[in-house]
């Protein structure tokens, strides 16, 4: 069954009901929610949409389980998430570090109800007796800023520019070309409202695969500006991310900027590499001759920062479906390094904290084979039952990488995340 209402025919406006909508849907036991926050993208952003269930947790727990539970038939969406830890079932690869939330390694759900927006309307589908009556009910809560003070370091100052300058020896060895090294910021005893947090950040920066996603007590709020992979028809596309600077102040200064990190040699050959390492990896279920680069050094703006994004894309072999599309390509290059068995290793090596969906990817796959997935990053991850609160950001390291200014840039990519919380890194 399935309900569809005139947005300009509610009561309350587009914006109010979206808000009600997430904090009713996050009252259940599995939520999540997709959001493009209406912005440009090429080959468009993530669908608005938001998918709820109360239903036990019958979640594939394997790649091999997802195969086989997206082979039944489905009359919705569904909607899922895939922590960096898959890594450990593609490859030979274990994580053994410090993990406070404690997620699954990947979870996927079919919606009891679930909410499609469309450029002038809603549609309500699946169960939807008393859904829109129960929505326009739910009181939006006062915005207040979350009372979190501080951030700290899992990882000290001095300890990342180490790593850094080890990376670069790394790499001089020949061990690696590139290599994304992360480090975690943490709270503990955190008392913060997920929904309210997670809007917070949507309006500060918002971002065209912004997120949030509820499973059990744990909570990821996303404001991710990077595509990982997306499916139309036969055709899959990349969008890997590899290049950074802030925007300016002035018109003048932010065309500066921008021009700055279109002319930076080393930004470039970044993206080079890891354009290189997604085509190699869509190669493995593509058709032959059809990956191909549209575009390469793209600038696009957000918010807080410039960013330099490719396209790769490629036609799937017909064989092929999303298990295989994903022991191909995941995790995504952009957040691992190439060689990406060997990055991973020493991501293994240099970091504390281990990953969990920072790095990862949430989306959804529509009944017809479909999907879009984004990558994790720009993301605050909580576990409401112990009150632990986290959130991550790296950089690419080369050889010529300054320790300094990597850090500098971690902290560039903390800063919608800092502000939301009211928080500083101490």
């Amino acid at each position: 069954m399935s309900v569809q209402l005139a947005l300009a025919a509610l009561p309350v406006s587009a914006s109010v009901f979206r808000a009600k909508a997430l904090h009713w849907a996050a009252r259940f036991r599995l939520c999540a929610y997709y959001e493009s926050n209406e912005l440009e993208y090429p080959r468009g952003p993530f669908t608005r949409l938001l998918a709820l269930s109360d239903a036990g947790d019958v979640s594939p727990s394997s790649l091999e389980e997802l195969r086989r539970w997206l082979a039944l038939p489905s009359p919705g969406p569904r909607c899922g998430f895939l922590t960096y830890d898959v890594k450990n079932e593609i490859e030979d690869l274990h994580s053994d570090h410090f993990d406070g939330l404690q997620w699954p390694a990947l979870h996927f759900f079919v919606p009891q109800t679930w909410l499609h927006w469309h450029d002038n309307s809603v549609e309500i589908h699946g169960y939807t007796a008393g859904v829109l009556e129960a929505i326009l009910a739910t009181e939006v809560p006062a915005a207040t800023p979350p009372a979190v003070a501080a951030m700290h370091p899992r990882l000290a100052k001095t300890d990342y520019l180490a790593a850094v300058e080890a990376v670069r020896e790394n790499i001089l060895d020949g061990e690696v070309y590139e290599l994304n090294l992360c480090q975690e910021f943490y709270a503990e005893q955190v008392a913060l409202d997920p929904v309210s947090t997670f809007l917070r950040l949507n309006a500060a920066s918002p971002t065209p695969f912004a997120g949030f996603y509820k499973w059990q007590d744990r909570y990821l709020l996303c404001a991710s500006p990077e595509r990982f992979l997306q499916q139309q028809g036969p055709q899959l596309v990349s969008q890997p991310i590899k290049g950074t600077i802030r925007r300016g102040t002035t018109p003048a200064e932010d065309e500066q900027l921008r021009a700055q990190l279109l002319n930076d040699e080393k930004e470039r050959a970044e993206n080079l590499m890891i354009v290189d390492l997604v085509r190699n990896d869509l190669a493995r279920v593509a058709q032959t001759g059809t990956v191909r680069v549209p575009e390469l050094f793209g600038l696009y703006p957000f918010r807080h920062v410039w960013q330099m994004i490719s396209t790769v894309e490629a036609q799937r072999r017909p064989a092929c479906d999303l298990v295989d599309i994903l022991r191909a390509a995941f995790p995504m290059g952009s957040m691992t390094g190439a060689p990406k068995i060997r990055a991973m290793q020493l991501i293994e090596h240099y970091e504390r904290t281990r990953r969990g969906l920072y790095s990862g990817s949430i989306g959804y796959v529509w009944p017809g084979g479909d999907f879009d997935f984004n990558v994790v990053i720009r993301s605050l991850q909580y576990h409401a039952g112990t009150g632990y609160l986290s959130f991550q950001v790296g950089s690419a390291i080369t050889y010529d990488s300054d320790p300094q200014r990597e850090y500098d840039e971690c902290l560039l990519k903390a800063r919608a995340l800092l502000d939301v919380l009211g928080a500083v890194v101490r």
